[in-house]
């Protein structure tokens, strides 16, 4: 990956009437007290004229990118360490907090230079909600009074009849992009239930994300007494579903457990479904201590229960704004990851009159590319008018004044799309004159989700294209679902082929920038028997990508 530094280096002006000022006194050595004197009452006369042709001119930089696109640095000065424009609003709308050392997470209040500012507003409840929060965070954070107090109990084994503060901890499992969605997850069901989430750092959580909370870190602590998540499965005996096989529990029991493992990944079965049931969440309020292993984004389930539907609708008005809302919240690339993300995009992006994502997963088990995948993704692009056709007889001329450009960046464990879509616009003319460019960031051939470097790369890579214009996604890939959710875009879905051939229509437009739930219960818990999920609200449906899946919609998207 070519990580080269754009510069653009400043001149500065000479007024040639202070040059004439220096050099009279440099000549009159043996000047008397009134001419010294003048001559300063002249320097200073100029001095503000200076500072203010000075001020003018930093200022003016700031705008020559009207969509709040990045601004390459000046000088010496790193790009990944220049300051915000005050007239940014780097805070995003009151989502984000103040007290945090700048230098420490320099994406933070940088994003804002490298995207338009969002049509999408956080509630006030939701700012009310997440203060509130960081002041829980803080009052119950690792080693604070209370979590040690709480700990303290836990070794013990015994039920802890009342505490003031109540966890849940999130198990590092999956993939990046399973992680990123089911920490959002985690999260959202610490605010409704109010709970700290504590985080299980895996790898190399601490690696790629900045700490999102004031004061108190979200990590885990190594000295935490169950730290063994291995050791969790279905199996386990202090696992909700299992404890309810065996008739175990039940919420009207004296002695409840210290904790209890939750088991919501995609193999889970009917009876760790009852998660989702408000019987069986009036219960958990009872346990202090929620180990959660997921890899599924669960969010859309949130809303099919009845007890947190009004917190909900109060959190997010518009119902496909809960992870754009949340990401931004919550995830920052370190200082590490933000250099890949903004030397990239400086080199490759920033001039550009307009940026397209393209994101390829393919789930074929032979070594590609495939020439059907290949023909699928040009027909999306043709047919949505995200690219222009190219011309393959007759040479077209456009002046290079009037011409203008189209970045496009693709991402994909395989070179080979990229090579294929490079070639068709090298080697040919747009019947526009439209001039594109296409960049591949890497080409890790196949996913290592225990690899650094890797997931910092597939972290980058995400984010980068949340910073376009428009974007295509692959069915069932939540590294897409990340980039659009972040980006608060709506993306061309590239529909699942079939018997390797490209399916007809290639893509379609999703329903909301919203995840899909690629496990959802189908479950009346008040009927106790089987239903269609999908149907029950209207702000709940099938995914585009997946029929069985759930996401959440706008009623005027319907």
């Amino acid at each position: 990956m070519d990580m080269m530094r754009i510069r653009n280096s400043s001149k500065q002006q000479t007024d040639p009437e202070n040059e004439s000022v220096s050099r009279l006194v440099e000549r009159k050595t043996g000047l008397n007290t009134m001419k010294t004197m003048g001559i300063l009452v002249a320097c200073l006369m100029i001095l503000p004229v200076f500072v203010t042709i000075s001020v003018i001119y930093k200022g003016s930089s700031l705008d020559q990118y009207n969509d709040a696109r990045v601004i390459h640095a000046k000088g010496s000065e790193d790009a990944t360490s220049k300051p915000v424009d005050e007239h940014k609003d780097k805070l995003l709308d009151g989502l984000l907090t103040t007290g945090f050392e700048e230098r420490s997470c320099l994406s933070r209040y940088q994003s804002v230079l490298y995207r338009r500012a969002s049509p999408h507003k956080p509630s006030s409840h939701l700012k009310t909600m997440l203060r509130k929060y960081e002041d829980l965070h803080r009052r119950c954070g690792p080693y604070t009074e209370s979590y040690n107090k709480t700990v303290k109990k836990l070794k013990s084994g015994h039920h802890i009849t009342s505490t003031d503060c109540n966890y849940v901890v999130w198990i590092s499992y999956s993939g990046l992009g399973n992680r990123i969605l089911t920490l959002a997850s985690a999260f959202l069901y610490a605010l409704l239930t109010d709970r700290v989430l504590l985080v299980d750092r895996g790898k190399d959580i601490d690696d790629l994300f900045c700490e999102p909370f004031p004061e108190k870190s979200w990590l885990l602590p190594l000295d935490f007494p169950l730290n063994q998540f291995n050791n969790f499965d279905q199996k386990s005996p202090q696992c909700y579903g299992n404890m309810l096989k065996k008739n175990h529990i039940n919420n009207s029991m004296d002695s409840l457990p210290p904790y209890l493992y939750l088991h919501l990944a995609h193999d889970y079965d009917d009876h760790d479904k009852l998660f989702f049931c408000d019987q069986d969440q009036s219960l958990f309020r009872k346990i202090p201590w929620l180990i959660m292993k997921t890899d599924t984004y669960f969010i859309p389930s949130l809303f099919l229960i009845s007890s947190f539907d009004q917190e909900l609708s109060k959190l997010f008005p518009s119902r496909e704004t809960v992870f754009h809302h949340l990401g931004r919240y919550l995830f920052h690339p370190s200082n590490a990851v933000w250099g890949l993300i903004t030397r990239y995009y400086e080199v490759y992006l920033a001039n550009a009159d307009a940026r397209l994502g393209i994101q390829i997963r393919v789930f074929d088990t032979r070594p590609g590319p495939f020439q059907y995948v290949f023909d699928q993704i040009v027909a999306c692009f043709l047919k949505e008018n995200l690219l222009p056709e190219v011309s393959v007889q007759e040479p077209i001329v456009t002046p290079s004044g009037n011409r203008k450009s189209k970045a496009v960046l693709m991402t994909s464990l395989s070179s080979g799309y990229f090579e294929m879509v490079r070639n068709m616009y090298w080697e040919n003319p747009t019947v526009t004159g439209e001039v594109i460019g296409v960049y591949q960031p890497s080409n890790e051939e196949y996913q290592q989700t225990e690899k650094k470097t890797h997931n910092r790369k597939a972290w980058a890579e995400m984010y980068l294209l949340s910073l376009t214009d428009s974007l295509i996604t692959s069915s069932w890939s939540t590294f897409g679902y990340v980039a659009q959710g972040l980006g608060g875009l709506k993306p061309w879905i590239l529909y699942k082929p079939e018997n390797s051939t490209a399916p007809d229509p290639p893509c379609s437009r999703a329903m909301s920038m919203e995840p899909c739930f690629h496990a959802p219960p189908f479950y009346d818990c008040k009927a106790k028997t089987g239903i269609d999920t999908g149907a029950i609200v209207p702000h709940v449906r099938h995914c585009e990508d997946m029929s069985w899946g759930l996401k959440l919609v706008d009623r005027d998207e319907l």
